[in-house]
Formats: structure tokens, sequence, C-alpha cells
């Protein structure tokens, strides 16, 4: 049995985009990248681009959590790639191609015509940066 967390409305989600998502992602990825070339920093940089589908729309992970039949309770989500995939990725792959998916991304949010493309891309930034699922 899988618990529901309510998510915010449509409405609500394309507001928080139109009136802060837009303009704080590009602060949050900032400050993301700064801490990604400290190397000190890393681990926190890559969680805060893990989680620029929520800053920027308020979109929830697919990570629940599931009660099990002895009443414990433990996180469900997709299957992550494992741990050192991830890293040999991000080393070789992500950090480079996921530079070139947020420029691309920012420029499409400047048309109107594009933020619906834009608005899929970081979503889907976690992946091209580290193999991560959101």
């Amino acid at each position: 049995m899988a618990t529901n967390t309510s998510d915010p409305s449509l409405v609500i989600r394309a507001l928080w985009f139109v009136f802060v998502g837009w303009w704080l992602t590009g602060l949050w990825l900032s400050v993301a990248w700064f801490l990604n070339v400290t190397i000190i920093g890393l681990p926190i940089g890559i969680k805060m681009i893990n989680r620029v589908p929520k800053v920027l729309s308020l979109k929830s992970s697919q990570r629940q959590l599931v009660a099990g039949p002895d009443g414990s309770v433990v996180e469900s989500g997709p299957d992550q790639p494992s741990l050192l995939l991830r890293g040999v990725w991000f080393v070789f792959v992500g950090w480079w191609a996921s530079a070139i998916w947020t420029g691309i991304a920012y420029l499409l949010t400047l048309s109107i015509v594009g933020i619906p493309i834009a608005v899929i891309m970081y979503n889907k930034l976690p992946f091209v940066v580290s193999l991560y699922r959101y």
C-alpha cells in the first residue's frame, strides 16, 4: 500500500513556474554548478541538480513511502543505476552534456513557444547529469 501525497494542482504549478520557478531555477542551477566546481561541494551540487524539477514547477518525485506487511515503511521509486555507473557517467559525460542541455533549455524558456519543451528538458536534467531517475 502506497501513501498518496497530495501534489499541487496544475494551476498552482503553472503559477509557481510563471512567478517563481523560471528565475529561481536559474539561481538554483548557478549555485549547484558553483558547488560542483569546488569539488568539495560536488555532492550537494548534484543533489541540487536532482531537485530541479521540484524548484522549476513543484513536480513531485516518483518516490513513495510504502508500508510493508509487517508495518515497516520503506521508500519506493524507480530503480536507479549503481552509484559507480552514475559517477563514471558524470565524470565522462554528465557534466558537459548537462551544461549544453541546460543552456538549450534556458534559451527555450525565453520564448513562449519553447516553454513546454524547456520544462520537459529541465525535468530530464537529473538523468542527463547523473542518470538519476526523478
